[in-house]
């Protein structure tokens, strides 16, 4: 029982992806984010506690709210609590629209058309795209979908395997705080230090789990498993994230592509070490590499999730 909402959650990302159309849990989050953001540099003066404030307020709302709700709903009845929390789980897994996004590319390549690509990468990565050729559009998409497959898949599916779709949207909040506000500008280096930090220690983790997960599927998928293991130990710490390059480093020495380097973030430049040898130029077909790498670690998290989420409930109970 305590696995079905995982599963079906999981199942029907892979199917259906994110229904924009509907109100969406993580855009109410970020909304919510938005409106206390006014509210507390308003209210405060001292920009840390105002952030440090958010970012508690944010996380009593974001996870307070599904608690009372399966808590409500499993109390009605089990088969209407397992279908609200298998809803829950399914808004915070991003597998499918990971991929989607990020074929876009590979599909505006393939029309060869660098103007539709560029924009189409612009809608999932943070840097300036305008100074970037082909190759760096390629190479963007690959170390979005090879960095958010822990942040957007295999992360949540290890909190919700600790503690359900309650703790998920706990950890959902929080990376969702950090891509808004956890930056380190002029405007959010204080305000979003909390947020960022946060981000960080939930993610450690994870992260490095999912490389060893994507190290695996490059085994399963006959990419370079021993080069995703070499260049994992050499460049896991090549970014000044604690946790960014642990999964690009694996998807760099998987596909035997360079990743990371310099880039431009609202026109001034960020140098930033490299990720991976250059043991061949980075095509359009690594974009479906890396989709494949994602899919096949996602999978393999969903099974382990399921086994510590029946130990979990063996042993603590829980919804």
């Amino acid at each position: 029982m305590p696995v079905i909402p995982l599963v079906i959650g999981f199942l029907l990302d892979l199917l259906l992806g994110d229904p924009h159309s509907l109100p969406h849990p993580v855009r109410l989050i970020g909304t919510l984010i938005s409106k206390l953001e006014d509210f507390f540099r308003n209210k405060i003066s001292d920009e840390k506690k105002a952030g440090t404030l958010l970012c508690v307020s944010v996380l009593i709302i974001s996870a307070g709210i599904p608690v009372l709700l399966l808590l409500l709903c499993y109390k009605i009845h089990i088969v209407l609590g397992i279908a609200v929390e298998s809803i829950l789980c399914y808004y915070l897994i991003a597998a499918k629209c990971l991929r989607d996004e990020s074929m876009k590319v590979y599909k505006a390549f393939e029309e060869d058309d660098t103007e539709k690509a560029r924009c189409a990468v612009s809608m999932i990565v943070g840097r300036d795209t305008n100074v970037l050729d082909r190759d760096g559009i390629i190479r963007a998409a690959v170390e979005t979908v090879a960095e958010n497959t822990s942040d957007g898949v295999t992360a949540p599916l290890f909190y919700m395997a600790i503690g359900g779709a309650a703790l998920g949207s706990f950890y959902k909040a929080a990376n969702t705080m950090d891509s808004m506000i956890g930056y380190k500008n002029e405007k959010y280096l204080n305000f979003g230090r909390t947020a960022a930090k946060l981000d960080d220690a939930l993610n450690f983790i994870p992260s490095r789990f999912t490389a060893l997960l994507m190290i695996i599927s490059a085994f399963f998928l006959g990419l370079d498993g021993d080069g995703a293991f070499r260049i994992w130990q050499r460049d896991r710490r090549n970014h000044s994230s604690p946790n960014s390059a642990q999964t690009e480093a694996a998807a760099a020495g998987a596909l035997g592509v360079r990743l990371g380097g310099n880039a431009y973030y609202s026109g001034k430049l960020c140098e930033k070490p490299y990720i991976g040898d250059p043991v061949r130029e980075i095509v359009n077909e690594d974009i479906v590499r890396v989709n494949r790498m994602m899919y096949v670690s996602s999978v393999l998290m969903l099974v382990i999730a399921c086994v510590v989420r029946m130990i979990v409930f063996a042993l603590f109970g829980g919804f």
